[in-house]
């Protein structure tokens, strides 16, 4: 059984982002796991959504049960860390936070998940962590330095992978199965349009989101290639059904207005990544199967 393993920092980002994707996965036979670095538990919540609930957390826990069941994935982890909230906020000095946590605790941890399930395929945040979230930075570093823990591999910074200077002789040698490496990416066109026009609609692109700290101007200048396109049209309606779990959590998608739901829409059969392992070669062509086939 092919098996992928997600990795990513709340609940909701596995819906949210490449919910199709997995859905896609989960119903065409994998084993499809995802590794939560936190349990939510920054943010605000709606008080009525809290009955019966002791914490965010546990609100923000049940909301994943419910998505991971609409996704079909075969089991949920959590890495233990508690969530940081966007950069500044004083989540960020609690001391159980992801932020605070080192790159090499996380990575441990990340580490003996990936041995004890041993994926074909592993999935991450990019480096910007998507739109700028302390957690999910610190999951893509996190994950690159599981790969140096486990197999003696290290990224460089024109993208190629070469041994780590501090691996183990006997791992480099070894040369264990290793996982594809791939983060999540998404074409910046539909959002350069979307910083355009959002303000002839009233909103400030460099305030967006349910708290109004995503800075969509900045985003738009990230660059992450996109070396794999899924179809998932679908597993769309998937998608939809574990997003709706994550009520305390509202989209970004059913935000605002018919511009912008529209501008997100257009990209909703197909889900973008970026290979990292093994590395994309020149003139190589877009994947359409993250297994490689």
């Amino acid at each position: 059984m092919k098996t992928l393993l997600a990795i990513f920092a709340h609940p909701d980002d596995e819906s949210f982002g490449i919910g199709a994707t997995l859905a896609k996965y989960a119903h065409e036979g994998a084993a499809v796991y995802y590794l939560c670095g936190t349990r939510g538990e920054s943010g605000t919540v709606d008080p009525a959504l809290m009955r019966g609930y002791t914490d965010v957390g546990e609100l923000r826990s049940a909301e994943l049960e419910c998505a991971s069941r609409e996704l079909g994935l075969a089991g949920v982890r959590y890495l233990g860390f508690r969530d940081s909230g966007m950069p500044g906020s004083p989540d960020n000095r609690h001391p159980n936070s992801l932020f605070c946590a080192s790159v090499d605790a996380v990575a441990e941890r990340i580490a003996g998940y990936i041995q004890q399930l041993n994926p074909d395929v592993v999935i991450t945040h990019d480096k910007f962590g998507g739109y700028g979230h302390p957690d999910h930075i610190k999951l893509h570093h996190a994950t690159l330095r599981a790969y140096e823990m486990l197999y003696g591999v290290s990224l460089a910074d024109d993208g190629a992978w070469v041994a780590a200077s501090n691996a183990e002789s006997s791992v480099v040698h070894r040369q264990p199965k290793i996982p594809r490496l791939y983060v999540t990416a998404f074409p910046k066109g539909m959002l350069k349009l979307a910083v355009r026009l959002l303000p002839l609609v009233g909103q400030n692109p460099r305030q967006f989101g349910r708290n109004k700290d995503i800075d969509l101007v900045t985003m738009s200048t990230w660059v992450v290639p996109i070396t794999a396109r899924v179809g998932v049209s679908d597993y769309v309606g998937h998608k939809e059904r574990a997003s709706a779990c994550h009520i305390s959590q509202q989209p970004v998608t059913r935000q605002g207005n018919l511009i912008v739901r529209l501008l997100f829409r257009r990209a909703a059969g197909w889900e973008s990544f970026s290979r990292l392992y093994p590395a994309v070669q020149a003139g190589e062509p877009i994947e359409r199967d993250l297994f490689g086939v």
